[in-house]
């Protein structure tokens, strides 16, 4: 009886076995399954990712912060990212992948839905105007209020706030939510490459894990450029469509206080990012392979770090039963001899200071067309998605062809990097030169009594001409006069009378428009954009040229990380760039940048409840230099650092090389001894043969 139950349990075991570690399909369908759900989580999480760069100007006036926040918001994916990242890289491999990336997947679906969540708490987008949907046009009021000097505050604005503007905020800023979803989703993104990566290095065929690797890579290109085209997409809309009438809405998408619909792409994003953790949670731990293909795929450096499951001995030496003390000792002097490497230390350096460039750039350039090419969110966010993004992916794809095609080693691969580097560096120069003028705003960029030339000098939004009205310098409600000036607001333009409604609205009797008093002017700013018009395809032509010769050095700077440094320090040596660039680059720069781009505002929007809102217009000048200074700066610094690597790379080839031929050589006299030995020991035992046989002739004539 004991010995049927044990069999019985046996069976019991070797069934559930069977069904736990054989799965319904073959290991190629599994692996084909699991390469199928992995690129759709690459691209939902890019597609989110780019997204939430296409929305940064929808945020800032939405929320009412500046640019520095949204840095700061921007870098909490990293930091969420590098919070949890050596856990998950070192436990995830021992645990089950594909659950592991289902469950990341979940949070960074979740993340972007708390993103997306103060739209439904903070209740309607309002913004500064004095145009009123009413049908009787009679009923207009005055946009020239009459009141006394006294009831203004030194600084211009309105000595009292209406306490009801301020009943409905919350003590708690609302892009606090932002940013705790931001972090979450750096959380779940955390292991997707790492784990992904590894499971399909670890089951697919030495030949098949570049291939599918690639076909990943380029999956995660293309989810950008469908989250620029929702940004764009999303951009159009208001940001209230659904709980307001649009024929009240007074401002287009080109206006300065324009928020789209920002949370609805979020929505779309995180249920996107939601469907992409379904398929994980069906594949198998791992997947069957043979003992011999298991043996014959593995590179040296995969056998020291890869563990098969099937296989009895293990192969990553973490697995086996150490104890941390063990592993830091270890740990330390593989980190101290790959810092102590000078080449890869230098390339460390040049590679944080350039994404540091590159990262800000990418970061404020929809921001950036917006405000200098007086262009709306959507189109600018349009063409990013169209254009520059398409461009970079072929400028990687074409970098690694030639460096196929043209064979570089490690140094043809670092210069080949430096010199698409330095061109992109030398055509970015030209962007200096493709400048527009600044819209000329009364009392902002040219003062009341010369409206000829534009000047940044302080001015008043205060003249003789409206005087009489009882105006605030804060409000930014802009309308043109008929002489081609912006006006901030129809009471500082001396408006006196209105008539239309909406977007129609037509101010007449304004003072400061004309002399005689009888001039007019309609709802929004000036359009300035003749000259603009004509440079803006310049810069898209220079953009994309830049952005892919730049793109082309990517796959070759790549390769040179990964052959300057020991074989069995790559996966160290890979793991501190990304850790390192990602503090020091990935966080830093968005805010730094942002902060730098704040100095140049020229008009700050005003919160209802006081202090400095989003800004409503930069000085365009300070805001190229800045812009673009900056981002040259930073590349110029990193080429510097790069000579001294040039000189350290071809110091250290040399010696190898010269090494290479000592070793040559001394194997070449080690082989010749041992040959000279082998002749020594043939001719002793020919001799002796010689001498045995002439015995035994000897004995035969006997």
């Amino acid at each position: 009886m004991e010995v049927g139950h044990e069999q019985g349990r046996a069976q019991g075991n070797g069934g559930s076995d069977a069904a736990a570690g054989k799965p319904r399909t073959s290991p190629c369908n599994s692996l084909k399954m699991f390469l199928v759900a992995l690129s759709f989580a690459y691209f939902a999480k890019a597609l989110s990712g780019s997204y939430m760069k296409s929305t940064i100007t929808q945020l800032e006036r939405r929320f009412d912060i500046p640019s520095y926040l949204i840095g700061v918001i921007d870098g909490s994916f990293e930091v969420g990212n590098l919070l949890v990242i050596a856990f998950v890289s070192y436990f995830g491999a021992k645990l089950h992948r594909p659950k592991i990336i289902a469950v990341g997947c979940v949070l960074m679906s979740i993340g972007t839905f708390i993103i997306a969540l103060p739209h439904f708490i903070i209740g309607r987008y309002q913004y500064e105007t004095s145009v009123r949907w009413v049908v009787n046009s009679t009923l207009n009021p005055s946009p020239c209020p009459v009141g006394s000097p006294a009831d203004l505050a030194q600084d211009g604005k309105l000595s009292q706030v209406p306490a009801t503007a301020c009943e409905g905020d919350s003590n708690l800023s609302m892009w606090i939510y932002v940013l705790l979803g931001n972090v979450l989703r750096g959380i779940g993104e955390t292991p997707v490459q790492p784990l992904g990566i590894s499971y399909i290095d670890d089951f697919a065929s030495e030949e098949n894990a570049a291939l599918y690797i690639g076909c990943v890579q380029t999956i995660s290109v293309i989810g950008p450029v469908f989250g620029y085209l929702l940004g764009s997409l999303c951009a159009k809309i208001y940001v209230d469509i659904g709980f307001v009438k649009m024929e009240t809405i007074t401002i287009t998408p080109s206006d300065a206080r324009w928020v789209g619909a920002w949370w609805l792409g979020y929505l779309i994003a995180g249920v996107i990012t939601l469907l992409s953790a379904i398929p994980f949670w069906f594949l198998p731990r791992s997947l069957h392979i043979p003992g011999a293909q298991g043996s014959e795929k593995c590179t040296p450096e995969q056998t020291s770090f890869i563990k098969d499951p099937h296989s009895g001995k293990h192969k990553y030496p973490a697995d086996q039963n150490t104890t941390f003390i063990e592993m830091a000792k270890d740990f330390i002097p593989s980190l101290r001899t790959l810092l102590g490497n000078p080449v890869y230390l230098i390339y460390l350096c040049v590679s944080i200071i350039q994404l540091n460039s590159l990262i800000g750039m990418v970061t404020y350039k929809p921001k950036y067309i917006e405000q200098h090419f007086k262009q709306s969110a959507s189109k600018a966010n349009f063409l990013m998605g169209v254009i520059n993004i398409p461009a970079v992916a072929l400028g990687m794809f074409s970098g690694g062809l030639l460096m196929k095609r043209l064979k570089l080693n490690i140094m043809g691969a670092a210069r080949f990097a430096f010199g698409t580097s330095l061109i992109g560096y030398i055509l970015s120069l030209f962007f200096f030169a493709m400048s527009c003028e600044n819209a000329k705003v009364a009392g902002v960029t040219l003062p009341y009594i010369s409206l000829d030339s534009v000047s940044y000098d302080k001015h008043s939004v205060f003249a003789a001409c409206n005087s009489d009205c009882f105006c605030s310098a804060s409000d930014w409600d802009p309308v043109c006069g008929e002489n081609g000036i912006t006006y901030v607001s129809p009471c500082l333009a001396g408006c006196a009378s209105s008539s239309g409604s909406g977007k129609n609205t037509v101010f007449s009797s304004c003072s400061c428009v004309g002399v005689a008093g009888n001039f007019t002017a309609s709802t929004g700013q000036c359009p300035e954009k003749d000259d603009c018009d004509r440079m803006f395809p310049y810069f898209l032509a220079l953009s994309v040229i830049t952005s892919f010769i730049i793109s082309l050095g990517g796959t070759p700077g790549y390769m040179f990380l990964i052959r300057c440094i020991q074989p069995q320090l790559k996966s160290l040596a890979l793991g501190f760039h990304a850790m390192a660039t990602r503090t020091l680059a990935g966080i830093p720069a968005p805010i730094y940048f942002g902060a730098i781009i704040d100095t140049t505002c020229l008009k700050w929007g005003q919160k209802r409840c006081g202090g400095l809102g989003a800004c409503r217009i930069y000085n365009t000048t300070a805001y190229r230099v800045a812009y673009l200074g900056l981002t040259l700066s930073l590349r110029s610094i990193s080429f510097i650092i790069c000579i001294p690597g040039f000189i350290l790379l071809s110091r250290q080839l040399r010696k190898e090389e010269r090494n290479a031929v000592h070793g040559a050589l001394a194997n070449g006299g080690t082989e010749l001894e041992e040959l000279r030995k082998e002749e020594f020991v043939v001719s002793n035992s020919d001799q002796s043969q010689q001498t045995a046989d002439n015995g035994t002739d000897r004995e035969t004539r006997l």
